[in-house]
């Protein structure tokens, strides 16, 4: 278990104070969930056990090797987790068992011996010495902290101290560590929080005011720097409002208001969230909600929010198990408060987030995301079946992929366009040679850029695409027109998702999943839901363009001609 694995099951709580205080006035909303949460978490008990090293002597004794075989903190931590949860939650089967104090204790023991004596530990696949990282594992095994030195059990409260003295020395490095991405700031201040929560000392909050002087980073649409909405975001809302309930901060609950409402318009039918826009490792990636949960679920509850609370229904029904949230429910009584009713979430909408230059369009069922400075351009969802992808590429001197510079809006059209030229080079002048002026060429044997700056361009071509989207009741027209230098070659490419069927198409030779849409209408069949394209066209089967992004893992249908080119195509 690396760090975004264990970020899945992080758990988040309250300080001691607050658990003796109210934890007989809570009553959990939904018992069917919070049972099937402790199932999970149970069911996967015996392969951790299995899992941890145990054998006397070893290099690792007591840690959690990942698929790699690799040891690390996030590992141990994220077992630390789960056995307390299991050790200290009243519907555990593993509830107070003694079977558990061990491996608890061995796995406490390691974190201890592999952490740095400035406090901090390792993520072996990246970070070193890494403060960020140290937070990242303090978000769990600090609600764990609160189980385990609560308990009556005296051989579990024993296991506490010593995950005290981790925690402590984490803190230390915490008040000194910097960090690499703008979303660790706010990781780091939430685990000074904790610690401060826990062990009591201004150094922590001052530490905190420091990097809080320096103000969220989020924008006017409501989307912050990283605008990773299947990893960071919600990390980084949870982060604020752990900073918020444990020092007493209510300003840092307006920028995750304000980042959940343009969440709202982010997920698609099924339950996913646009992810194409990001600026981290889960662009184009299935998005799920679940890490959102503690989010809609904490602000649900305290505004009293129902549009909260639905989507924090909805992620129940949607995701599931995979809400790792399990730590929440057993520690933080105001998370088990049953949440208000329900308010109708966006289904019928069309909005505009221009600082991600990003257009949602969603029509029940049928959702639709447009996009500038990306080479997708478009992808579409109908129920479960999903088109992840449209793109085209051209042949234009091996730099026409399609990417808009910007996205326009206007009479309900929503306008991407790319210019480019394809200048060739003159030979330098005899002044130029004079005065010493270089014949530079870069590695691949081409001349390198500043050396081409310096010289006259002469045979000039041009290349202009525009892509104009418009739509009605679901149905999205794309008109694509292509003008400039003729005969060029161009490949349009409609990616879909694996799992589903592909009728009316043809296979292309020598490509793996790719597919030729000649004529007529195309149709992507996922069970019960269709996704109709076209009309189909093919001049050529050139689909691998010179210089366009590699074709999508997925089901990939092209259409194919020559400039100047021109296609109205449907997807519904």
């Amino acid at each position: 278990m690396n760090r975004r694995e264990f970020l899945v099951s992080s758990a988040a709580a309250t300080s001691l104070a607050a658990l003796g205080a109210r934890a007989a006035d809570a009553a959990p909303p939904r018992e069917d969930f919070l049972r099937a949460l402790v199932r999970a978490n149970d069911a996967q008990i015996p392969g951790l056990l299995a899992k941890q090293e145990r054998r006397t002597g070893h290099r690792w004794f007591g840690g959690m090797p990942n698929a790699n075989g690799i040891f690390s903190a996030g590992g141990a931590a994220g077992l630390v987790s789960s056995l307390t949860n299991a050790a200290c939650g009243p519907d555990s089967a593993y509830f107070r068992s003694a079977d558990l104090v061990e491996p608890l204790q061995l796995a406490v023991s390691h974190l201890l011996a592999i952490q740095h004596e400035d406090g901090t530990i390792d993520l072996p696949e990246t970070n070193f010495h890494s403060p960020p990282d140290t937070a990242f594992c303090l978000e769990v095994l600090c609600p764990a902290y609160v189980l385990l030195s609560t308990s009556p059990e005296p051989a579990l409260t024993a296991v506490a101290g010593h995950l005290g003295g981790f925690i402590r020395q984490a803190g230390a490095g915490l008040v000194t560590g910097g960090v690499h991405t703008p979303n660790h700031r706010w990781v780091v201040c939430a685990a000074l929080a904790w610690v401060h929560s826990l062990f009591p000392d201004p150094k922590y909050v001052r530490r905190v005011d420091a990097w809080l002087a320096e103000t969220v980073d989020i924008d006017p649409d409501g989307q912050f720097t990283e605008k990773s909405t299947s990893v960071y975001s919600p990390v980084v809302d949870r982060a604020l409002l752990t900073v918020a309930r444990l020092l007493d901060r209510p300003a840092l609950r307006e920028p995750v208001r304000r980042n959940l409402e343009m969440t709202l318009y982010y997920v698609h039918p099924d339950g996913e969230v646009v992810t194409e826009a990001s600026r981290r490792q889960d662009r184009y990636r299935r998005g799920s909600m679940a890490r959102y949960y503690y989010s809609y679920r904490s602000l649900a509850l305290h505004d009293g929010n129902g549009r909260f609370a639905a989507m924090a229904w909805q992620i129940e029904r949607t995701a599931g198990t995979q809400i790792g949230e399990l730590g929440a429910f057993l520690t933080e009584p105001e998370f088990r408060r049953a949440l208000p009713g329900e308010a109708p979430l966006p289904t019928d909408y069309a909005k505009v987030f221009a600082h991600s230059s990003l257009a949602r369009i969603r029509r029940g069922p049928a959702s639709g995301t447009i996009l500038a400075n990306n080479t997708t351009l478009f992808s579409f969802r109908k129920g479960a079946a999903a088109l992840e992808a449209l793109r085209f590429a051209s042949a234009f001197f091996g730099k026409g992929q399609f990417v808009a510079d910007k996205l326009e809006v206007r009479d309900g059209r929503y306008i991407l366009r790319q210019q480019l030229d394809g200048p060739y080079f003159q030979p330098l002048s005899p002044e130029q040679i004079a005065s010493g002026e270089p014949v530079r060429m870069a590695q691949n044997g081409t001349l390198a850029i500043d050396g081409r700056a310096a010289r006259a361009r002469s045979n000039i071509q041009n290349y202009e695409a525009v892509v104009e989207v418009t739509e009605s009741g679901g149905t999205f027209t794309l008109a694509i027109a292509i003008t400039g230098t003729a005969d060029v070659p161009v490949a349009v490419e409609l990616a879909f998702r694996h799992g589903g069927q592909l009728e009316g198409v043809e296979a292309l030779a020598d490509t793996k999943d790719a597919y030729l849409l000649r004529r007529g209408t195309g149709r992507y069949v996922l069970g019960s839901d269709v996704i109709e394209f076209g009309p189909g066209g093919a001049e050529h089967t050139y689909s691998q363009i010179r210089g366009a992004a590699a074709k999508w893992d997925g089901l990939s249908v092209y259409l194919t001609g020559l400039t100047p080119f021109e296609t109205k195509l449907t997807v519904s």
